[in-house]
């Protein structure tokens, strides 16, 4: 079987990023005087949210029931045994060049983004020294495809005889009404085995994507895995090389961020729950917070996880109609991960990666190496002599034994990484949490938008439905945006520009399996 490798009549002109028209029929430059938001949840879509509507002259108030903000990458401070403070996350996150929201939002406090620093590769590693690299492939698809096949050594010439070349052209075919159409009620185990590659070739070069976001292959859509495939490889013009912050999240991001939105009047509540929003008869919305006094507004924008959203319509019957509250109440979680940091008595050896992928090794799904390039860790690590290590499991068992866990973790990073199998760990902190989305077979389209039936209330955060491909990070930032460009949208003002990488895939006009 002939392999696609020469594809005809490729418009690579069009592989370049999309501006999505905010508010077309807005004629204000700002809100409306007095227009009040209350923001509900202080993370990623939170806070994206009060920017823009903090900037066009609405006066926000975000309520965020953890002390910090930040969400699911919030940055808090902590201290080692010693005494020594240091700022704690949960867990390594990439600035992938295509995050064009989240780097918007990051340039209101860092406005060359300075902060980011790119690496040069983030290598998978397998059993038996099997690695793959991404550094040095051609930036464009199919190029950055075609140069990938031709160099890895996880796939043999009379491997490719055997792959199901159409099931593999979905990932290049990638429209979001008919991919969506076709494979969304599949799971992403099924697709990938739909594509027959060899053991080996599959667990190095799809097995570590698939397990970063957190759902597992045979709980998670197909469609939604070839929306990611496309972001983030078929369909991205920037490359596959990503950036990372050179300090914490809470010092790089989030306390910049929070000065720059008070001088511009948002009110910050923080260690706060919501516990009911009240639609009122004057068309303004009730917020109750436990503990403290009422807030009222004239707009709404629900920003928090998945189970607090659910709360909080439970506990707010009147908001909202019957069809919008169920698709919110079938929301559900993904499985559980883990975090383990930890602060060790030696280096790891010259030449070693800032950030691997992981595969074939048992639960544990990548490895951080903090001291090559967040400052905080940096400088410890250069005081002690030691190294700062973090170690990721994705998709764990709901009934996963924490003592299991970390003797897997730690057996592969002293397999993968020989030198710390020694290392005495010196202090550590170890997370295991449930609450990133689940995206299940046949749940897009009863999935929520941002849009919801009211102009004067909205959704964001990463669980929500999205019109382009996007994921994680980029996916939360996008919907704030997104929430507040329906508020203003209501009050006739501009909104803020979304930019998306290219909304269909190279071959997208070709017929998908089952359309």
């Amino acid at each position: 079987m002939r392999l696609p490798l020469e594809l005809p009549k490729l418009s690579i002109g069009r592989l370049s990023p999309e501006r999505l028209a905010s508010s077309p029929r807005a004629r204000l430059a700002r809100a409306p005087e007095g227009r009040r938001a209350a923001i509900v949840g202080g993370g990623l879509a939170g806070m994206a949210t009060a920017t823009v509507l903090a900037e066009r002259g609405v006066r926000v108030t975000v309520i965020e029931r953890e002390p910090f903000l930040g969400g699911r990458v919030a940055g808090w401070r902590d201290r080692l045994s010693d005494g020594e403070p240091f700022d704690m996350e949960r867990g390594f996150h990439a600035f992938f060049r295509q995050y064009y929201n989240l780097r918007a939002l990051l340039r209101r406090v860092d406005p060359r983004l300075e902060r980011l620093r790119a690496l040069e590769d983030y290598p998978i590693l397998g059993p038996g020294g099997s690695v793959e690299s991404f550094s040095n492939l051609p930036a464009l698809p199919p190029f950055n495809l075609i140069g990938l096949v031709r160099r890895t050594s996880s796939l043999r010439l009379m491997d490719l005889r055997h792959i199901d070349v159409r099931s593999g052209l979905a990932m290049l075919a990638f429209d979001m009404e008919r991919t969506y159409a076709a494979f969304d009620h599949r799971t992403a185990r099924e697709y990938l085995d739909s594509l027959r590659f060899p053991p080996h070739a599959r667990r190095m070069l799809f097995d570590v994507f698939s397990h970063s976001f957190f759902n597992p292959e045979e709980e998670m859509s197909a469609a939604e895995l070839l929306m990611m495939f496309h972001f983030y490889f078929m369909g991205n013009p920037e490359g596959l090389i990503f950036d990372v912050l050179d300090e914490s999240f809470a010092s790089a991001l989030w306390l910049p961020l929070r000065r720059y939105l008070e001088e511009r009047s948002v009110r910050f509540q923080l260690g706060q729950s919501v516990t009911a929003v009240t639609p009122c008869v004057d068309g303004r919305f009730r917020i109750r917070v436990e503990g403290g006094e009422a807030i009222e507004a004239d707009a709404v924008v629900l920003a928090t996880p998945v189970p607090a959203l659910q709360r909080i319509v439970t506990d707010s019957p009147e908001l909202l109609d019957k069809e919008w509250r169920a698709k919110v109440m079938a929301l559900a979680l993904t499985s559980p991960f883990a975090v383990w940091r930890l602060w060790m008595d030696r280096p790891t050896a010259p030449g070693r990666h800032p950030f691997v992928g992981t595969t074939g090794m048992g639960v544990i799904d990548n490895i951080s190496l903090y001291h090559l390039f967040e400052g905080e860790s940096r400088r410890w690590a250069a005081r002690t002599g030691g190294s700062v290590v973090e170690l990721h499991a994705y998709g764990l068992p709901q009934d996963a034994d924490e003592a299991q866990v970390r003797r897997e973790l730690l057996g592969a990073l002293h397999q993968l990484y020989p030198e710390l199998a020694g290392a005495r760990v010196l202090e550590e902190r170890f997370l295991l949490r449930q609450d990133c989305p689940a995206f299940a077979p046949g749940s897009f389209r009863e999935r929520p938008t941002v849009e919801t039936p009211s102009p004067r209330v909205a959704l964001a955060g990463d669980f929500v439905r999205l019109p382009i491909p996007t994921a994680l990070m980029e996916r939360a930032a996008t919907s704030g945006f997104m929430a507040a460009n329906h508020l203003l949208a209501g009050w006739g003002a501009q909104g803020e520009e979304i930019w998306s990488v290219p909304r269909r895939g190279l071959l997208a006009g070709l017929p998908l399996p089952g359309v």
